[in-house]
C-alpha cells in the first residue's frame, strides 16, 4: 500500500455531482464508494467532515425526500448529503458553481461525474498532492479507459484536468470565479479552469495513484460513443475556448469546417451559436495573447500519448 503524506490539519471535503436523468443505481454506487472513502479519511485522521452535494438538472426530481432520508441512513460516514433541484438543465459550469455556493465549509472541492466510482483511497492520494503548495488542481486516473493526454512522469504536471473526478481548494475556486458559465454550457469548462489555475501560478497535476472507475459506452472497435448532445456541445466549446484563449486562426479554421456543406448538424448548430454571440457582442474577453498557458495540439488541449 502506498504511504500518503498528510496535510498539517484534517480537512473538510466537499464532493459535487451533477445529475441529469441519471440512473439512480449508478448514483447509489458512487455514494457508497464515497461513504467508504470518508470512513477511511476519518479513521486515519485526514478529514473531519465529508459533504456530498447532488445537483439535479433533470426535468423532474430524481430523488424524493423519502429517498434522501433512506440514503442518509445508509451512508453514516457522509456528514451531510445535500440535494439541490435546479428545475432546469443548467449545464455543468453553472451547476457546479451554484453547488459550490451552497456550503462554505469544505476546504477542498471534488467535481465528480455521477457514473464514477473512486477506489477507497483515491481521494486521500489526491489530497496528498496538495502538500506541495504550488499545486492547484488534481485529477484522478480513470479506468477502464485512462485519459490519453500527456503528463510529466515525475511530477504529474499536465496541461489540464478533467472534472470526471478532480479536486481543487475551495478558496482557489472562489478566487478564480469558478467555472466560466457565461462561455461554457458543458465541455471545456474544466480545460478553461485548469488554464486559469496555471495562469494564477499554480500547477495542474495528474495523480495516477488515485484510481476511479468511469463507465463508458464503446463501439465494437473499443471507441467511445458520444451522444448527439455531447457532439454538439463539444463542438461549440471547441470554438469558444479557441476564441477565449486567443487563437483567431483556429477559430476561422473550425468555422470553415463547421459551416461547410459536409458539416454535421451538430457542427452547424455550434457555428450558428458562435456567430450569434459574435453579433451580440457576448463573447468573453480574450486572454493569454502570448500563448504561454493555453495548449492547442492537433485539435486537443494537450499532447496525447495515444489515440482514443
Amino acid at each position: 500500500m502506498l504511504d500518503e503524506p498528510r496535510l498539517d490539519e484534517p480537512v473538510i471535503i466537499g464532493v459535487q455531482s451533477l445529475l441529469y436523468h441519471t440512473p439512480m443505481a449508478g448514483v447509489v454506487r458512487m455514494l457508497e464508494a464515497l461513504d467508504n472513502s470518508s470512513r477511511i479519511g476519518q479513521s486515519e485522521g485526514m478529514c473531519t467532515g465529508f459533504v456530498v452535494t447532488l445537483g439535479d438538472a433533470s426535468s423532474e426530481r430524481l430523488l424524493s425526500d423519502a429517498d434522501l432520508d433512506e440514503l442518509r441512513a445508509r451512508l453514516p460516514h457522509i456528514h451531510q448529503l445535500r440535494y439541490h433541484f435546479f428545475a432546469d438543465n443548467v449545464g455543468t459550469s453553472r451547476g457546479h458553481n451554484e453547488m459550490a455556493q451552497i456550503l462554505d465549509d469544505p476546504d477542498y472541492l471534488i467535481f465528480s461525474n455521477p457514473d464514477v466510482v473512486p477506489e477507497p483511497r483515491a481521494i486521500w492520494r489526491m489530497l496528498a498532492a496538495f502538500k506541495d503548495p504550488s499545486v492547484g488542481f488534481v485529477e484522478a486516473k480513470q479506468l477502464p479507459i485512462e485519459h490519453p493526454k500527456d503528463y510529466a512522469s515525475g511530477t504529474g504536471f499536465t496541461s489540464w484536468a478533467t472534472t470526471a473526478f478532480a479536486m481543487t481548494p475551495r478558496d482557489l475556486f472562489v478566487e478564480l470565479g469558478g467555472f466560466d458559465s457565461q462561455t461554457f454550457f458543458m465541455y471545456c469548462d474544466d480545460v478553461d479552469y485548469s488554464w486559469r489555475v496555471r495562469e494564477a501560478g499554480k500547477q495542474v497535476v495528474f495523480q495516477p495513484a488515485a484510481v476511479v472507475f468511469h463507465d463508458k459506452y464503446l463501439d465494437t472497435d473499443g471507441r467511445w460513443m458520444p451522444t448527439s448532445a455531447e457532439v454538439r456541445f463539444s463542438a461549440e466549446a471547441g470554438l469558444l475556448i479557441a476564441h477565449k484563449w486567443s487563437k483567431p486562426g483556429l477559430v476561422k479554421s473550425i468555422l470553415r469546417r463547421f459551416e461547410s456543406a459536409d458539416a454535421s448538424p451538430e457542427e452547424k448548430a455550434a457555428a450558428r451559436e458562435f456567430r450569434q454571440r459574435e453579433r451580440e457582442g457576448t463573447l468573453v474577453e480574450q486572454r493569454d495573447p502570448d500563448h504561454t498557458i493555453g495548449t492547442f495540439a492537433k485539435g486537443r488541449y494537450a499532447e496525447h500519448r495515444y489515440s482514443l
